[in-house]
This record gives C-alpha cells, structure tokens and sequence, in this order.
C-alpha cells in the first residue's frame, strides 16, 4: 500500500512540476497579457522605490520591463502634484530618463495629429 502511495505521489509531483514549469517558460516569453512585459516581486518594487525616490514621491503604478534609452526597467509614477510620468532605469536601478507619460498627459488624444488645433 506505502509503495502505491509513494508512486501516486510521485507522479502528482511530476507533473505539477511540468505544468507549473510550462507556465513559467510561458509567462518568460511574453505568452499571457497581451505581450506585456509587467513585473512583480522584488524587482518591482526595487524598481517601484527607485522611481518614488527620483520623483520626490507620489505613487508608483505599472512596472515593466523597458529597452527605450539603455533602460532596463519602466515606472510609471503619479507624483504628489498629479503629474504623471514615466521613470526609467538601469539595471542596477539607477535613474536613466524622466519624462511625462504621454498616454495620460493630455488625456487620450494628446498624440492624435489627426485634429486640427483651434489655437
């Protein structure tokens, strides 16, 4: 009976192992969100206190792996004065660029040349 427990056993470990494996290699390479690169855990919020540090404070949002001016690292921070930008870093967490998160600067057309401006 000991013998076909272990075995039983075995075998449900052998293959949470594969599945969780498949999942892991799956999610490395970009298979769940969308392509989306998000980052959690230690990273994240390594990344997460550089950027508020950079920023003065405010609040860190996504974090996601990032490859734009020698960058390793994207934050995206609301800081205190409601100002949201996009902090990116180095690998070792340094500051490489600030700069103003166009998507939400100007609300969602702030890049849509398509509009003549009424100025």
């Amino acid at each position: 009976m000991r013998s076909r427990l272990a075995k039983v056993i075995a075998g449900v470990a052998v293959t949470a192992a594969v599945v969780l494996g498949g999942a892991a290699i799956a999610g490395a390479a970009g298979a769940f969100g969308g392509g989306g690169s998000s980052l959690s855990g230690q990273e994240a919020v390594r990344a997460k206190l550089a950027a508020l540090r950079a920023t003065g404070g405010g609040t860190a949002n996504a974090v996601e792996r990032d490859s734009e001016d020698g960058a390793t690292y994207e934050v995206e921070v609301k800081k205190p004065d409601g100002a949201v930008v996009d902090v990116r870093l180095d690998g070792s967490y340094n500051v490489v660029k600030v700069e103003s998160d166009a998507e939400t600067a100007d609300g969602p057309d702030a890049n849509d040349a398509s509009e003549p401006n009424d100025d």
